[in-house]
């Protein structure tokens, strides 16, 4: 048999046959989401809520990533992404592929809404509304929408009006019917109306709001005939750029939150059926040079489904769940403190509940010994217990500093509040760095106790955000370990003082030693395959594109590392690839849950798992944003117990999970759902029915699930 030669051999060496391209990686993401509407295991409200998600997902990435690149287009900008393409390049695919998407979801809506309205909740359109629902959507519409809306002509007497971000209007051309002359209309709907409107009764009948106006405009607009109308949505770019020089970084941001509203429109949606008059307007008078223009049959802005996803129909949606409290606090009567001091902890959150974090500040705050607090804030949500417990402890004497992200996207605003209410409260506000982010996830309490001052530390893998600890999968380590502690002084310091920190004992911090760290990880496994020695990596995160981490495990691959990686999101590194990533699987898991939680495990020299493997958590993704542009922490799980549970329980069961998993095809970028002949493990149903990390643990490797195998093309 004649073997291949060299020139036979694909080329691993130009970036496109090594690297996905991020922003098409992300669609692809997305498009896992969408999936989940169309998933028949789950209940119909569930679905619908799905579509939704995919909806505001794509919305944030078109305000985001998409006018990043057209902003680098309208610059001449020249930078090439991870596999090679120029901004222009990427705009073309990825308009592509947005249309693409938008006609699945809207195959979705139309897959759901018969299966919705046999179970009493209808989504009509206006082919489907009966004279009686009419009667009343008019006497609605004239009663709540006319005193709201307010038509305006379209002529050299009246400006173009500005069209808000995510902002919904009509058009209508218009005839008078005394004269025949011509007028074009613009109907904007104001964001504070519902999207969808109920109408009353024991079925529940949804209208969308921008149906209702181009049905009953003819009320507004008495003496003229309606020749054409059209429904629209906007987008604009909705990055916020932090300039160096910018004086007072909380006037900067509540200039340029005020900006944002008024971004370049970088996308435009309109229905099928928009007058060719009007669409032409639209383009003229809105600058869509680098704009998406996309046209649907169906609804415009997918994420307004919301609305109707909370509809009270608990049937029609997942079991309620509510989460266990740690069981070694409750052995403790309640005292996070005493639960710390005698062992370190890990919580499962969302299936142990946030509140022991809660419990933690709020005991500290009424504790006469606790003398100080200190606290990083990225995302705390608009009602946030985390807040009031720090406004407490400062109102209790004690010395409190916060450090809030005013940089945190689309919180910037939320952010600022914060920080007067607890600027107010007598606690010492830090706004961190100008150029990087504080993504770090920690807070630390100091507490006088006998033989001296005993630091506490929590360490999370999320952020202290009431509603997204409720969906997200995180993890929060407590300890009051003195090597952590120090540890937690020192990065604190940096923070607060741009004290940068010589070494630290335990943890890495980013952007100063946390990917030499994870290289060091990494290296030592590629040495420990080269001498023979078992050899693995095992690591979950949201997205993995930092080009310098993706080519350290080719490497290891290369040298006989067998490397597993959950990656929910984003994936620019191509597994399973021969001669460059034949050792590498890359899965994603899209179920219940938000999965977020970023942990690492490397072998060790011993098979994995085992008690020997190095285990980290991490409030870092593998980006050269969190590696190179944020505070980050990546924390060594050192106590037995605790390394036991999150390599044995957490990460494992990820890898063995077969229900709710996708696997990444390293040659076409294409996922595909997880195919098991034996018996299926879902590891969101598994943490929900088995017993908190918290308590005692041991509940994985001790049930019927099998060890983890790698094998080609999956776990």
């Amino acid at each position: 048999m004649d073997t291949a030669t060299s020139t036979d051999a694909p080329d691993r060496t130009s970036p496109e046959s090594r690297y996905f391209n991020r922003e098409l990686s992300w669609l692809s993401f997305n498009e896992r989401v969408l999936a989940e509407a169309r998933n028949p295991a789950y209940p119909l409200l569930e679905r619908l809520r799905f579509l939704s998600i995919s909806g505001s997902n794509l919305d944030e990435f078109m305000m985001i990533r998409v006018a990043g690149l057209a902003g680098q287009v309208r610059s001449g900008v020249g930078r090439v992404s991870i596999d090679g393409k120029t901004p222009s390049q990427q705009l073309a695919a990825i308009t592509a592929k947005v249309r693409e998407l938008e006609q699945k979801q809207q195959a979705a809506l139309t897959e759901l809404r018969p299966l919705l309205a046999a179970k009493g909740i209808d989504i009509r359109g206006e082919d489907r509304i009966t004279p009686e629902i009419d009667e009343w959507l008019r006497s609605y519409f004239l009663d709540h929408i006319m005193p709201v809306i307010t038509p305006q002509a379209i002529d050299p007497a009246h400006p173009f009006p500005f069209v808000a971000n995510g902002g919904i209007g009509a058009l209508f051309n218009l005839v008078r019917e005394e004269d025949g002359s011509r007028l074009v209309e613009m109907v904007l709907i104001p964001s504070a109306l519902p999207r969808f409107i109920r109408v009353p009764g024991e079925e529940a009948t949804f209208v969308a709001i921008e149906r209702l106006i181009c049905r009953f405009a003819q009320l507004m607009f008495p003496g003229f005939r309606i020749d054409g109308d059209g429904v629209f949505r906007v987008l604009r770019d909705s990055d916020i750029e932090v300039e160096e020089e910018a004086e007072d970084l909380v006037r900067y941001f509540r200039s340029a939150i005020q900006r944002r509203r008024r971004g370049q429109v970088i996308m435009l949606e309109i229905d099928e059926s928009f007058d060719p008059a009007a669409e032409e307007l639209l383009r003229d008078k809105l600058g869509l040079e680098q704009a998406i223009i996309t046209k649907t049959e169906g609804m415009i802005g997918i994420s307004g489904l919301a609305d109707v996803v909370s509809e009270d129909r608990p049937e029609l949606k997942f079991t309620p769940y509510s989460p266990r409290y740690p069981e070694r606090v409750m052995e403790h009567d309640g005292d996070v403190f005493a639960s710390i001091r005698e062992k370190d902890i890990v919580i499962h959150h969302p299936y142990e509940s946030f509140e022991v974090v809660v419990d933690f500040l709020r005991q500290a705050a009424a504790d006469p010994a606790v003398v100080s607090i200190k606290q990083a804030l990225y995302r705390a949500g608009q009602q946030s217990p985390v807040i009031n417990a720090l406004c407490a402890a400062a109102e209790a004497g004690k010395s409190v500093t916060a450090v809030v992200e005013l940089k945190a996207r689309f919180d910037e605003e939320q952010n600022l509040k914060w920080a007067a209410e607890l600027e107010r409260a007598g606690v010492q506000v830090i706004y961190g760095f100008i150029d990087w982010k504080t993504h770090a996830k920690i807070s630390m309490v100091v507490r006088e106790e006998e033989g001296g001052y005993r630091t506490y530390c929590h360490f999370g893998t999320g952020n202290y955000h009431p509603v997204t600890t409720k969906i997200y999968t995180d993890l929060s380590y407590f300890t009051a370990n003195p090597a952590f502690g120090r540890d937690a002084a020192r990065l604190f310091n940096f923070i607060t003082g741009y004290v940068e920190p010589q070494q630290t004992e335990r943890i890495a911090i980013s952007p100063l030693n946390l990917r030499e760290t994870l290289y060091e990880c990494i290296d030592r496994e590629i040495a420990n395959a080269q001498a023979g020695k078992p050899a693995a990596i095992w690591a979950k995160a949201n997205s993995v594109t930092e080009k310098g981490i993706i080519d350290r495990l080719y490497e290891a691959s290369q040298a006989g590392v067998k490397i597993v990686l959950v990656v929910r999101g984003i994936c620019c590194l191509r597994p399973g690839v021969p001669g460059l990533s034949d050792n590498i699987v890359v899965k994603s898991i899209i179920g219940r849950f938000l999965e977020h939680s970023r942990i690492w495990a490397f072998a060790n020299g011993e098979p994995l798992p085992s008690d020997q493997a190095k285990v980290f958590i991490s409030s870092a993704d593998a980006m050269s944003r969190n590696l190179n542009r944020r505070v980050e922490t990546l924390v060594p799980i050192t106590n037995d117990t605790v390394h036991d549970q999150v390599l044995e329980q957490v990460l494992l069961a990820n890898l063995l999970d077969t229900e709710q998993s996708w696997l990444l095809d390293g040659e076409t970028g294409e996922y595909e759902r997880v195919e098991d002949d034996g018996e299926p493990f879902n590891c969101h149903e598994y943490f929900m029915t088995n017993p908190s990390l918290s308590g005692r643990g041991g509940a994985l490797k001790d049930s019927r699930v099998p060890r983890l195998t790698l094998r080609k093309g999956g776990v």
